[in-house]
C-alpha cells in the first residue's frame, strides 16, 4: 500500500508541475503582444513613367495609410530600396503620405535595358511601423510592360524649337487612342489594358507655370484648353501622357504658340 501511494504521487506532481509553468508563461507575456495587429496600406504602388519625348525613365512610388514612423521597400529579392526612420516631433506625429519619383537620367546614361536590370520585375513588398507600434504590410506587382507613347494629331509641332502656331481661343488637344505596348522600350503585351490618360499644359513664357491639368477616361482622347488660360501666355508646352492598369505611364511633349 505504502508503495502505491508513493506511486500515486509520483504521477501528480509531474501533472501540478506542468500547470504551474504553463500559469507562469501565461504571465511571463508581455502586455499588449496579443492586442498587436498588423495594418494594410491605404495605397502602396510602384511603376515606371517613360518621357518618349526626352528619352528617360524614372522609378515612382505612391504610398498612403496610417500614420507611420518607420517604412521600407524591397524589391522581389528581399533587397531593401528605401527605409525611411522619422526623428524627433515628426516620429511623433508620423507621416501618412508618400510620393517620389527617382531621378531620369537620358538614355546615353541609362539604357532602358539597365534600367530594367536594376528594377526587376515581380512583387515589391512595403512595410512599416505605425507611431503605435502595429505593423503595416502592402505588396505590389511591378512590370516591365510600358503602354506605347500616344501619337499628337493636333495641334503639331516637329518640335519645341519650332512651336506650331494657333488661333486664340479655346484649344483642342487630339492624339489617336494607345492599344499596344511600347514598341521598342520594355516588355512586349499583346494584352495591354489602358485605364486613361493625363494631359497638363505648361505656360513656357513669360515665365513657367502649370496652368491646366486633367485626367481623362481610356475612351476620351482629346482635351479642350480654355482660350482663358491661353490668354495668361504667348508659348506653352503641353504633356500627354497614357497609363496602363499595370501603373506604368509614357508621355509625350510638344508645343505651341499663341497668335498674337
Amino acid at each position: 500500500m505504502r508503495v502505491m501511494r508513493v506511486t500515486s504521487c509520483k504521477l501528480v506532481l509531474p501533472i501540478f508541475f506542468m500547470v504551474a509553468v504553463t500559469l507562469t508563461s501565461a504571465v511571463a507575456v508581455p502586455k499588449g503582444w496579443a492586442e498587436q495587429v498588423e495594418i494594410p496600406f491605404d495605397e502602396a504602388k510602384v511603376f515606371v513613367e517613360l518621357n518618349d519625348t526626352d528619352g528617360d525613365l524614372g522609378f515612382h512610388a505612391l504610398i498612403d495609410g496610417e500614420a507611420w514612423k518607420l517604412l521600407k521597400i524591397a524589391d522581389p529579392d528581399d533587397v531593401v530600396l528605401l527605409e525611411i526612420q522619422n526623428a524627433g516631433s515628426l516620429r511623433q506625429q508620423g507621416l501618412t503620405e508618400l510620393s517620389f519619383e527617382s531621378a531620369e537620367p537620358s538614355f546615353d546614361e541609362l539604357s532602358p535595358e539597365s534600367f530594367f536590370d536594376r528594377f526587376p520585375e515581380g512583387e515589391y513588398k512595403i512595410s512599416g511601423l505605425t507611431i503605435d507600434g502595429d505593423e503595416m504590410r502592402g505588396a505590389t506587382d511591378f512590370s516591365h510592360v510600358m503602354p506605347a507613347p500616344p501619337k499628337i494629331l493636333s495641334p503639331v509641332a516637329a518640335d519645341c524649337d519650332a512651336p506650331t502656331v494657333v488661333e486664340s481661343g479655346d484649344l483642342t488637344i487630339t492624339w489617336e487612342a494607345v492599344t499596344t505596348s511600347h514598341p521598342m522600350i520594355g516588355k512586349y503585351d499583346g494584352n495591354i489594358e489602358i485605364v486613361g490618360y493625363e494631359v497638363f499644359v505648361e505656360r513656357d513664357e513669360p515665365t513657367p507655370m502649370i496652368i491646366h491639368g486633367i485626367n481623362l477616361p481610356s475612351h476620351v482622347t482629346e482635351v479642350v484648353v480654355p482660350g482663358a488660360f491661353l490668354a495668361l501666355g504667348a508659348t506653352f508646352k503641353f504633356d500627354v501622357l497614357v497609363r496602363e492598369a499595370n501603373g506604368n505611364k509614357t508621355s509625350v511633349e510638344s508645343c505651341f504658340e499663341v497668335e498674337g
